[in-house]
């Protein structure tokens, strides 16, 4: 999943932080090959998509910034890069879950607990526009992730391809504010989505008869997301939303609502900067 996704507390804020983070959409600059700070934020999660279980969650946020030639960690996440035109780049994409106590979610109640999960892969991004003065882009992008059930023993657990549309923009000209919205199906394998929806006959009960799920499409997301890195401190924030209508996985009886949102809201102080400078494009 992603948000979905991020060990767990931990894991999948630092997915969002680092999917807000960085540079706003602008002209080549030079700025801090690195940058480090902290800060805290509260999020509103579902315990899994489909569930009718919303947890808010206030966490520590790490704020953390590389802008390596081959390693970076800014608004698009943690990814290496492993080609990169004016185009097209090929970077590692990282994604994860939250654990889910099943003692404390109704459709879940005697079943195992769900433990956390990262996805790692390859995504190809491609620039389908952008504006003349870089304050605005369009990208299509193409992760293709393997997840993983991370506690105790390692274990995999299925495929995601997510391709996407994805949108930023300085929505006030050249103020500083990114505006990132994004849109698109997702699909995975049997494995992926046995997971999280399988319901094995030996916790079958009156209302959740056994069930086994089949790949394919997994939902479509929308998510948007602003943020701003000021003088010393960074603010950013998300809202997404989930619909399950016609994924293969919906007759689960685990999946108690087709519709489903996420936001978050964070503050991070920068404590340090690098004196080294670098190129930073649009």
């Amino acid at each position: 999943m992603i948000f979905r996704d991020p060990l767990r507390r931990l894991a999948v804020l630092a997915a969002v932080v680092t999917g807000l983070c960085g540079a706003s959409a602008a002209r080549a600059e030079e700025k801090p090959l690195w940058e480090l700070g902290v800060g805290v934020g509260a999020l509103s999660f579902p315990d899994y998509r489909g569930s009718d279980r919303q947890r808010m969650h206030a966490i520590a946020v790490p704020y953390f910034i590389y802008r390596g030639e081959f390693l970076r960690a800014d608004r698009d996440g943690i990814r290496g890069v492993f080609f990169d035109t004016d185009r097209v780049e090929l970077n590692l994409s990282l994604a994860a879950s939250l654990p889910v106590d099943s003692s404390g979610n109704s459709a879940r109640r005697g079943m195992p607990d769900l433990q956390p999960t990262v996805e790692i892969g390859p995504s190809l991004e491609i620039n389908l526009w952008r504006a003349a003065d870089h304050n605005a882009r369009v990208d299509l992008r193409m992760p293709l992730r393997v997840g993983y059930a991370v506690k105790g023993s390692v274990k995999p657990v299925g495929v995601t391809f997510s391709p996407f549309i994805n949108l930023d923009v300085d929505p006030f000209g050249n103020s500083g504010w990114n505006l990132g919205m994004m849109a698109g199906p997702i699909y995975a394998n049997a494995r992926q989505h046995r997971y999280f929806y399988d319901v094995d006959p030996e916790y079958a009960l009156p209302d959740r008869p056994a069930y086994k799920a089949s790949g394919g499409y997994s939902g479509t997301q929308f998510i948007a997301a602003l943020s701003k890195r000021f003088n010393g401190y960074w603010v950013g924030s998300f809202v997404r939303y989930d619909t399950l209508r016609g994924a293969a996985f919906a007759d689960s009886p685990l999946v108690e609502r087709e519709r489903a949102w996420a936001a978050g809201l964070a503050i991070a102080w920068v404590l340090g900067e690098s004196s080294q400078k670098v190129e930073v494009k649009d």
